[in-house]
């Protein structure tokens, strides 16, 4: 497993977060953390602490969005946390790796392939310890939500998600 942190991804992340003198500690999972359950599940920890790193294009710009792993994304509610307007759409595979320079299920929020808005679920401030992916689908590292907004730069907004189950996430989530 070790072997991982020798992936070019993962040294990426732990180049970025060594610049930002954040503890470049970047745990292996045995497991993959391909999804916000798997993390949690490999971690042992509430599955709201995994950040969903999500891509999508805003304006025609890509955009990186931070999500709690209990919550979903409410991608019309972009434009306005980024105050851009225009149009909203997921990013595909191709363009995630484009934008970010991680494959999905690995994009990490730190050591992007280039620099993006970025928007943090304000949701992930109930957990003292948040973990993010790293850069390779079996490879995630522990922060805060203050160290996520220092080293993205992000804008924390509090209507980017909305509970799994809440009706009106579920009408969003279906667009």
């Amino acid at each position: 497993m070790s072997d991982l942190l020798e992936h070019e991804g993962v040294k990426r992340v732990r180049a970025a977060l060594a610049a930002a003198k954040h503890p470049t500690d970047v745990l292996t999972l045995k497991e993959t953390a391909a999804t916000a359950k798997d993390a949690a599940r490999a971690v042992g920890c509430d599955l709201g602490a995994i950040v969903k790193s999500l891509v999508f294009l805003v304006e025609n710009r890509y955009v990186l969005v931070l999500v709690a792993g209990d919550r979903i994304c409410l991608p019309d509610n972009l434009p306005r946390a980024l105050d851009f307007k225009g149009p909203v759409r997921k990013a595909e595979a191709g363009e995630v790796r484009f934008a970010t320079g991680f494959a999905i299920g690995g994009v990490a929020p730190v050591g992007l392939a280039r620099k993006l808005p970025c928007v943090l679920d304000r949701s992930l401030k109930r957990f003292a310890t948040v973990f993010a992916a790293a850069g390779h689908p079996n490879c995630i590292f522990p922060t805060t939500v203050d160290w996520l907004k220092e080293m993205t730069g992000a804008i924390v907004s509090y209507n980017i998600s909305a509970e799994e189950n809440a009706p009106a996430a579920s009408a969003a989530a279906r667009k």
